[in-house]
């Protein structure tokens, strides 16, 4: 990317704006994880299970932080008319923004943009599916749960989604039991959970990609992965699923500074229908990519 195109995608990052919106809960759920819901009917309306808003909490000044934050959907809050008028993330504190974030109380006001980036597809018919989540990777997979299993309907315009599936199970894994986040929620829509974490401390010790491929080697295969989550684990499930032969498709966390493709920082290298690879931007064409279609062998951007 040339130094005009960066400076160029600066700008419009700085010139963004975005409609405010109130704060109606803003909870801790695990350590160091919050639940945010902010009133957006707009988003609410519109907004697909994959896709995600950038979400930017006003400091000291209009432009502290400059950047939003990118959030995948988490779910709908629907009120007593079951219209959609707010949306659910899920978010780990790691830095200044999110920090600051934390500490919005409801009435607060945080600048909200999207829905963004390319959501999940149809459900793949009857059968099983799996949910690979590594770390805070679980966040997209509720509402795709439910919507994969005939529960719950998104977006303002009707769609083919496909046969409902037979069941949906989310392999979770974490470093430390105090790090799980929702377990409750996807239980509560139906999605069993398999935990592993790497002390021990709840589930299977050791890593998330062994449920997997356990799962995998069963007689009863499931008809499609979907994960997310750290770049090694996606690549290691993406290894899985093709050994296995069954589909897979990855939700890529790359880092975004717009959320709309000016920027160029969150390009990934995907491969092209000549076996060549090519940088894609992960806000825009993705963030789901079928995992087949991901040079893994590249280190991610």
């Amino acid at each position: 990317m040339s130094d005009h195109d960066r400076d160029h995608g600066l700008r419009a990052c700085r010139a963004t704006t975005a409609p405010a919106a109130t704060v109606l809960e803003n909870r801790e759920v695990a350590r160091g994880t919050f639940l945010l819901r902010v009133a957006v009917p707009e988003i609410a309306r519109r907004i697909l299970p994959g896709q995600f808003v950038m979400v930017r909490g006003p400091g000291e000044g209009s432009d502290d932080p400059l950047l939003g934050r990118p959030f995948a959907l988490y779910d709908v809050h629907r009120d007593a008319a079951d219209e959609p008028v707010a949306i659910d993330v899920v978010y780990v504190v790691i830095g200044r923004g999110t920090a600051a974030l934390s500490r919005r109380r409801p009435g607060d006001r945080v600048d909200v943009w999207g829905p963004l980036g390319n959501g999940f597809g149809p459900a793949p018919g009857p059968g099983a599916v799996v949910f690979v989540a590594g770390g805070i990777g679980q966040t997209p997979f509720l509402a795709l749960g439910r919507e994969w299993l005939g529960r719950a309907v998104y977006g303002d315009q009707p769609r083919d989604v496909g046969a409902p599936v037979s069941s949906a199970t989310l392999l979770y894994g974490v470093r430390s039991a105090d790090l799980l986040a929702g377990v409750a929620d996807f239980q509560r829509a139906g999605i069993d959970v398999e935990i592993a974490t790497d002390d021990g401390s709840a589930g299977r010790r050791g890593f998330v990609t062994t449920l997997l491929e356990e799962w995998l080697r069963a007689d009863a295969r499931p008809s499609k992965v979907v994960a997310c989550g750290p770049p090694p684990m996606l690549a290691a499930a993406a290894g899985l699923a093709r050994t296995h032969g069954v589909a897979c498709d990855v939700s890529l966390e790359n880092h975004m500074a717009c959320g709309f493709g000016a920027c160029f920082s969150c390009v990934a290298p995907i491969l092209q229908d000549d076996g060549r690879p090519d940088l894609r931007r992960v806000c825009v064409e993705g963030p789901v990519f079928p995992a087949e279609r991901v040079d893994w062998s590249r280190p991610a951007h």
